[in-house]
């Protein structure tokens, strides 16, 4: 019998393991991110527990899918700290390893995040963007309330290659993971 995925927020514990899911989604999918491999991999260690800190006030949560011992897919969000802007907060790094697609992993750690604003009742909005032309992301966000507000021409240098970002916004009280078939 299969071992049941296991959803949790990552810790500063979780860190290698998470840098190692992040430069395998960096390799694989350039597109789908602004960050690069050879710049996320230069970074030290204490960067990323410093990512996955929990603490009261943590800019960022991560959360993660477990398959036992292995880190299937994670979801971020980035939490504002300027006067006029933290009402809003930026869904990040959504990746979910090959084997484990199309079983709803994405779904459930967006509702992880979702769930997890609870705790940051001064969040209203949560942004994000997507891929032009990643069809199976932007649908599941918009499942979640996302309304894309624009795209932005050549948003990341890929291979020589430009690509286009659709930019999403969701209100946070317009939108319950409990609709969406989690939580």
């Amino acid at each position: 019998m299969a071992t049941p995925i296991k959803l949790q927020r990552l810790t500063p514990a979780c860190a290698a393991t998470y840098r190692g899911l992040m430069l395998e989604a960096y390799a694989l999918q350039p597109q789908a991110f602004t960050s690069s491999v050879a710049e996320r991999s230069a970074l030290p260690l204490s960067w990323w527990q410093a990512r996955l800190q929990i603490t009261e006030t943590a800019g960022e949560a991560v959360f993660g899918a477990w398959d036992g011992e292995v880190l299937a897919g994670v979801v971020g969000l980035a939490f504002e700290s300027r006067e006029k802007t933290r009402h809003k907060a930026t869904l990040f790094g959504l990746y979910v390893r090959a084997p484990y697609r199309q079983r709803g992993l994405g779904r459930q750690l967006l509702c992880s995040a979702w769930n997890f604003l609870g705790s940051r009742p001064e969040v209203k909005v949560v942004q994000l963007t997507v891929t032009t032309g990643n069809s199976a992301a932007q649908s599941l966000y918009q499942q979640f309330g996302f309304v894309a507000f624009g795209t932005e021409p050549m948003a990341v240098a890929v291979a020589g290659a430009y690509v286009s970002k659709v930019h999403m916004w969701c209100s946070v009280e317009s939108s319950s993971p409990i609709r969406h078939g989690g939580g």
